[in-house]
């Protein structure tokens, strides 16, 4: 980096800054000298080659705790501070990036929901008095007697896996924002988990679901209730067939994201920001998740 020597107007002393080609004056690496290095007003700046150390020592001093590149143990190559640490006071752009792709997923999420209420309206107001509705029909074929009372129990044992899957993610995510990857104990030691530990449980959870669904899917065909069947049955699937990609496009991320510490030799500012952001996807997808089972099979 360029040293810059620039005299103060007001108080004639010299200055010391050291900054990137076009950053702007008044940093954290700017460093002013003592006032015994005066000069006389309208006198050029002058440093003695005895001067000079001195005067460069604040900025000696920054560069040794500057964003220099260096090797992190355990790392086989340099890697850059903003990749260790991030860049403090500024947004990470993944994160950001993360965010606005999940509000796009939520407007789809939203015309998939307009479409069933409307559908829901139309075809009940079609019926005549007396006559079966056809979500009436739809929503007979989920529920079960269980101990005496009717609910969807089986969607509801699969629903309570996957929002306790979002609270498994969460506490993984506490455990990478504090660096521990891995556990620092027994197994059984709950505790003692880290990250991959949490993050393999969700993902076990996340798979639980997907394969509660698919027998769910089996049960409906088996009783005559098929993709092709009415709008009703197309609606259906359609939203929790959409859903359930979704959350197949977690687990593949919550693969990616345990292999990625499996292999990395060091955990970086980016494999957090990484732990993070698959915790925001797994987050929305529980969430529509929520609002599709109360619309489907609770609201009557």
């Amino acid at each position: 980096m360029p040293v810059i020597l620039t005299l103060c107007p007001r108080t004639r002393t010299a200055t010391c800054s050291e900054r990137a080609l076009g950053a702007p004056m008044g940093g954290k690496r700017h460093s002013q000298v003592t006032n015994s290095h005066h000069f006389a007003p309208g006198a050029t700046p002058k440093v003695t080659r005895a001067e000079f150390p001195a005067i460069m020592a604040p900025v000696a001093n920054t560069a040794k705790s500057s964003t220099v590149p260096a090797i992190p143990h355990g790392a086989l190559h340099v890697i850059a501070p903003a990749r260790l640490h991030g860049v403090k006071g500024k947004p990470d752009m993944v994160a950001v990036g993360t965010v606005i792709w999940l509000a796009s997923e939520l407007m789809f999420f939203a015309a998939l929901f307009a479409a069933y209420f409307n559908l829901r309206n139309h075809t009940t107001a079609m019926a005549a008095p007396g006559e079966q509705t056809m979500w009436e029909w739809g929503s007979g074929h989920f529920m079960q007697d269980w101990f005496g009372v009717t609910l969807p129990w089986f969607s509801l044992i699969n629903t309570t896996v996957l929002v306790l899957s979002s609270v498994t993610c969460q506490l993984g995510v506490f455990r990478a924002e504090k660096g521990f990857v891995s556990r620092t104990g027994s197994i059984v030691n709950v505790g003692s988990w880290g990250m991959r530990e949490w993050y393999i449980l969700t993902f076990v959870m996340g798979a639980f679901f997907i394969g509660g669904q698919g027998y769910e899917y089996f049960l409906l065909a088996s009783e005559g209730f098929l993709l092709g069947t009415n709008a009703y049955s197309s609606a259906f699937f359609l939203a929790t067939g959409f859903h359930g990609l979704h959350v197949l496009g977690g687990l593949l991320a919550f693969l990616f994201m345990i292999g990625r510490t499996y292999l990395a030799r060091t955990f970086t500012h980016e494999q957090r920001v990484h732990a993070i952001v698959t915790s925001y996807y797994w987050h929305f997808v529980d969430i529509v998740w929520i609002i599709l089972f109360s619309v489907i099979y609770i609201i009557r």
